[in-house]
C-alpha cells in the first residue's frame, strides 16, 4: 500500500512537474515568477530540476538536429553574402562618383531655382505693395485734396472730403500708421472747420451790420431811382469786389483776384454811375458765409445750434439799428442813414428767409419787423416834434414815403407808417402856419398902404395875373391909373398859393383819393385863413404908428381878400381835379377870416361922425 500510495504520489509529482514546465514554455517572461514559486513551495523542487535539465538536453538536441539540417543553406548564404559584399563596394563607387557628378551638374540649377524662388519671392512682395498701394493711395489722395481745400479755405467741400475718407477710404486701407494719424486727426479737422466757419460768419455779420446803410441806399434807389442824387455818389473807378466762399473778400480785375480788408468781408461794391443800372441790393452782399456755415453746421449735427446763435446775433444788431442818434432831427441825412439801416437789415433777413430752408421763418421775421415798426414810429414821432423847417419836414415825409414803399416791396405791412404821416400832417401844418405869420406880417410891415400906380398895359396885365382883379369902369378909365388895393393885396394872394402847393405836396404818395387830398388842403387853407392872417391883419391894426389912411387902405385890402376866395376855391378845384360843388367839400370862410372889416368901418364911422364937427376950415385941411 505504502508503495502503492508513493508510486501514485510520484505520478502526480511527475504531472505537476510537467504542467509547469509547460506553463514555463509558454508563459511569458513576466509572468513566470507564479509557477517558479510553486515549484519552491513543493518538497520535490530536485526532482523538477532533474526534470527540467532533461527538457533542456532535449531542446538543446532540437536545435542541433535543426543547425545541422540548415547549416550547408547557412553556408552557402555566407557565400553568396560575401560575393554581394564586393559588388556593393562597386555599387557604392559607381553611386557616389554618380552623386558627385549630380552635385556638380545641379549647383548651376540650384542656383537658378534660388534665383527664380527670390524672384517668385519679390514678385508676390510687389503684387502685394501693389494691392496695399491700390488701397492707400486713394487715402493720400484724398488727404492731399483736403490739404488744398483747407487752403483754399473751401471748408464745405473740405468737410464732405473727410465724410469720405473716414467712412471710406481709411477702412479700406487697413491698419497702418499713417491712417491711424489721420483718423486721430480728423476731430481736429472738423472742429477746425467749425470754428473756422464760424469765424467768417461773425466777419459777415459785422460787415453787413456796417454796411446796412449802403444795402438799404441801393433797395431806395431800385424803388425810386430819383432819389440817387440825394446820396453822395462813391468815388470813381470802384470796381466789384466780391468774397470768395468763406474766405477773404477779392477784388476782381481783368488777371485775377487779391486780398481785400476783412472788414468788406461778404459786401460787394458796385460803381455808381448815374447811367448804369441800380444793382440789386442783394447783389451787394456775397451769402456764401451764411450758406456754407449753416450746410457746415447741419453736416455736423450742430443746425439747432447755428440758428439760435445767427438769430440771438441778428437781434442783438436790430436793436443797434433801431437806436437813432441823439441828432438825427437836424439834417434829412440822420434820417436818411436811420431808414438805410433798417431796410438794409431786413433786406438780408428777406434774402435769407428765401433762400434758406429754415434758417428764419416768417414769424421770426414779423417778430423783428413788429419791433422795428414800433421803435422806428416811435423814433420818428420823437425827433419830428423837434423840426420847425416845413422843407424839412416835407423832405422827412418824402423820405419815410420812400422807406415804407421800399419795405412794402419786400412783403412788410406799412400801414402803420401812412397812418404816422397823416399824424405828421397836423404837425407839418402847423409849422406851415408859423412860417406864413412871418410872412404876412413881413408884406404888411414892407406894404405903404397905397393904391399900387398903374402906368401902362403891361404893368396892368402884371397884376392882373397876379391877383384875380376885375373892375369895368377901372378898365375905361387912361393910363396911368390906380389899383384901389396896396401891393399887400397880390403878395397874400401869390403866399396863399404858395401855402396850397406846400399842403399839396405833403399830401401826395399817401395814397389818398382825390376828395381826400382837396378836403386837406382845404381845412389847412381855412386855418390859414381864420388864424393866420386874420392874426396878421388884427396886428397891423393894433400897431401904434397906423392911421385913419391906412385903416382905410387895410380895408380896402381885405375886401379885395375876401372876394378872391372864390378863385382860390377854383385854384384847389384845379390842382385836385375834385369839382368845387361836390358833397361834402370844404369851403373857405373868407367872411370868417375878414371879421374885422365891420369893425374897422364902425370904428371909421364914428371917427368920421366927429369930423363933421368941426370948423369947415380944419375938415378942409383933413
Amino acid at each position: 500500500l505504502q508503495r502503492f500510495l508513493l508510486a501514485s504520489s510520484l505520478v502526480e509529482i511527475v504531472a505537476e512537474h510537467e504542467r509547469i514546465l509547460r506553463e514555463i514554455e509558454s508563459t511569458d517572461a513576466n509572468c513566470i515568477g507564479p509557477t517558479l514559486r510553486s515549484v519552491y513551495d513543493g518538497q520535490e523542487h530536485g526532482l523538477f530540476m532533474e526534470k527540467l535539465d532533461g527538457r533542456i538536453r532535449n531542446h538543446d538536441r532540437d536545435i542541433e538536429k535543426m543547425c545541422n539540417h540548415h547549416f550547408q543553406g547557412f553556408v552557402d548564404s555566407i557565400t553568396e553574402l560575401l560575393k554581394v559584399r564586393a559588388e556593393a563596394q562597386k555599387l557604392k563607387s559607381q553611386v557616389t562618383d554618380t552623386n558627385q557628378r549630380l552635385q556638380d551638374d545641379g549647383k548651376g540649377l540650384v542656383s537658378c531655382m534660388d534665383d527664380l524662388r527670390r524672384c517668385r519671392l519679390q514678385q508676390r512682395n510687389i503684387a502685394t505693395t501693389i494691392d496695399r498701394l491700390t488701397h492707400c493711395l486713394p487715402v493720400l489722395e484724398m488727404y492731399s485734396k483736403l490739404q488744398e481745400q483747407m487752403r483754399l479755405k473751401r471748408y464745405y467741400p473740405a468737410l464732405r472730403t473727410l465724410e469720405q475718407l473716414e467712412q471710406t477710404c481709411l477702412p479700406r486701407a487697413g491698419q497702418y500708421r499713417f491712417c491711424s494719424i489721420m483718423a486721430e486727426n480728423i476731430p481736429r479737422v472738423r472742429t477746425l472747420i467749425k470754428d473756422t466757419a464760424m469765424s467768417q460768419l461773425r466777419d459777415f455779420l459785422e460787415s453787413i451790420r456796417k454796411h446796412s446803410n449802403k444795402i438799404g441806399e441801393t433797395a431806395m434807389k431800385q424803388v425810386c431811382p430819383l432819389s440817387r442824387p440825394l446820396s453822395p455818389p462813391l468815388s470813381p473807378g470802384r470796381r466789384l469786389r466780391k468774397e470768395a466762399g468763406l474766405g477773404a473778400a477779392t477784388e476782381v480785375d481783368g488777371h485775377g483776384s487779391s486780398p481785400v480788408t476783412e472788414q468788406d468781408s461778404g459786401i460787394l461794391d458796385v460803381e455808381d454811375d448815374e447811367d448804369d443800372e441800380v444793382p440789386g441790393a442783394q447783389e451787394l452782399v456775397d451769402f456764401s458765409p451764411v450758406y456754407c456755415c449753416l450746410h457746415i453746421y447741419t453736416v455736423l449735427g450742430a443746425r439747432e445750434e447755428f440758428e439760435n446763435y445767427y438769430r440771438k446775433q441778428r437781434r442783438k444788431q436790430a436793436r443797434l439799428v433801431l437806436q437813432p442818434h441823439s441828432n438825427m432831427h437836424e439834417t434829412l441825412d440822420g434820417y436818411r442813414r436811420f431808414f438805410n439801416q433798417i431796410i438794409g437789415f431786413f433786406v438780408v433777413e428777406d434774402h435769407i428767409l428765401h433762400t434758406t430752408q429754415g434758417l428764419v421763418n416768417r414769424a421770426y421775421v414779423e417778430e423783428l419787423w413788429e419791433l422795428a415798426l414800433s421803435k422806428t414810429i416811435a423814433a420818428l414821432r420823437t425827433h419830428s416834434s423837434y423840426c420847425s423847417d416845413p422843407d424839412l419836414v416835407l423832405d422827412l415825409k418824402n423820405l419815410i414815403v420812400l422807406f415804407a414803399d421800399t419795405l412794402q416791396g419786400y412783403g412788410f405791412p406799412v400801414s402803420q407808417l401812412f397812418d404816422m404821416l397823416l399824424e405828421m400832417r397836423e404837425q407839418y401844418g402847423e409849422i406851415l402856419l408859423k412860417k406864413w405869420n412871418l410872412t404876412f406880417r413881413q408884406a404888411l410891415d414892407q406894404d405903404n398902404y397905397s393904391p399900387i400906380p398903374v402906368a401902362t398895359e403891361e404893368d396892368y396885365r402884371q397884376f392882373s395875373s397876379q391877383f384875380p382883379f376885375q373892375d369895368p369902369d377901372l378898365d375905361k378909365l387912361p393910363f396911368p391909373k390906380k389899383l384901389p388895393f396896396s401891393e399887400f393885396v397880390p403878395k397874400v394872394y401869390c403866399q396863399l398859393k404858395e401855402f396850397i402847393y406846400a399842403c399839396l405836396k405833403y399830401s401826395e404818395d399817401l395814397h389818398l383819393s382825390s376828395t381826400e387830398v382837396d378836403d386837406m388842403i382845404r381845412k389847412s387853407t381855412n386855418l390859414l385863413l381864420t388864424r393866420t392872417l386874420s392874426h396878421c391883419l388884427q396886428y397891423a391894426i393894433k400897431k401904434k404908428n397906423v392911421g385913419l389912411a391906412e385903416l382905410v387902405q387895410l380895408i380896402l385890402n381885405t375886401t379885395h381878400l375876401e372876394a378872391s376866395c372864390v378863385y382860390l376855391e377854383g385854384f384847389i378845384s384845379n390842382i385836385t381835379d375834385v369839382p368845387p360843388d361836390t358833397a361834402n367839400t370844404t369851403k373857405l370862410y373868407g367872411t370868417s377870416t375878414f371879421k374885422v372889416c365891420p369893425d374897422l368901418i364902425a370904428f371909421l364911422c364914428s371917427t368920421f361922425s366927429v369930423f363933421t364937427h368941426l370948423p369947415v376950415g380944419t375938415q378942409k385941411c383933413l
